[in-house]
């Protein structure tokens, strides 16, 4: 199974629209789970602090966590397909936590047993959302050995 948290909604009827194509496509190998949190408006140290709070009750305790974050390791496809079959052979459940516009508090970074990162680029989150979904599909679409464009 895969928990994808993140921060936020998603405002724009053109993006939620991919993000429910994708979690269509997903779901054909994987259960999936979004869980969306609502992001806050203080000062960058109020604001993780209260976000990294409706996090935390959102975690399985026993999944493999890999959060999103800049400082994080960058894969191909390929290898990103390699890690989600490497940990799913030992983990029921596969957390990817995407942060808000300050990123992701300290703790939840500690929390994480995998640090990724998409691109040095920044990108609007609620766009990074749909192009991580496609990136998951695409995963799952090489793990089967499964012919998907390039």
């Amino acid at each position: 199974m895969i928990t994808l948290i993140t921060v936020g909604k998603v405002k724009e009827k053109y993006i939620k629209e991919g993000i429910e194509d994708y979690l269509k496509r997903i779901s054909k190998y994987t259960k999936i789970e979004l869980i969306e949190i609502e992001d806050e408006s203080y000062d960058k140290i109020k604001t993780l602090k209260k976000e990294k709070e409706k996090i935390l009750k959102k975690i399985n305790p026993k999944s493999y966590i890999i959060t999103l974050e800049i400082e994080g390791k960058q894969l191909s496809s390929v290898q990103l397909s390699n890690l989600i079959q490497e940990k799913t052979m030992t983990h029921s459940n596969i957390t990817f936590i995407i942060g808000g516009s300050y990123g992701l508090d300290e703790k939840i970074k500690a929390l994480s047993n995998y640090k990724l990162s998409f691109s040095k680029m920044t990108f609007p989150h609620q766009l990074f959302r749909l192009l991580f979904l496609e990136q998951i599909y695409r995963s799952y679409k090489i793990l089967n050995n499964e012919e998907y464009h390039k």
